[in-house]
């Protein structure tokens, strides 16, 4: 199962604003929801192409309410997220899954939000970087595409 992942943005509850329009709840109502960060949701599809297409369901819902979507293939990673570009990108075969291992964003996670993201690539052996942007217990690891790496 390929999880999606909606982040709110600060300013707004994610869970209530998707869950309150008609059409957001309608495109959502077939799936368990779940909230893996503070401000979250997320739901489980069959597909990368399944995630990617509620992604463009909930499009304008996205644009007003969401910060960050995340998708995680359990094919590509069992613990690493990848971008909704990069998602978009290898369901399009415009990158080979086995492509998306270098750019990563690295959050924190404070209290269960996901907080800054850290722009790096992934070490020569194959290791991640240490989160320095602040002392935090736990990071969440997200494979971004070329033209997002370093916003």
């Amino acid at each position: 199962m390929t999880r999606v992942c909606f982040v709110g943005a600060p300013e707004v509850n994610v869970q209530y604003e998707l869950l309150s329009r008609e059409t957001a709840r309608a495109a959502l109502s077939t799936y368990e929801i779940r909230q893996p960060f503070e401000n979250s949701l997320a739901v489980d599809t069959v597909s990368v192409g399944a995630a990617v297409s509620l992604c463009n369901d909930l499009n304008w819902y996205l644009v007003r309410f969401v910060d960050t979507v995340l998708v995680r293939e359990p094919s590509i990673s069992d613990t690493e997220w990848l971008s909704r570009r990069l998602a978009e990108r290898v369901r399009d075969g415009d990158v080979r899954p086995e492509e998306t291992r270098e750019r990563l964003a690295i959050y924190g996670l404070e209290d269960g939000r996901l907080v800054e993201p850290m722009y790096v690539a992934r070490r020569p052996d194959g290791s991640v970087p240490t989160y320095d942007l602040r002392d935090v217990s736990e990071t969440v690891v997200v494979r971004v595409s070329d033209d997002e790496f370093g916003r």
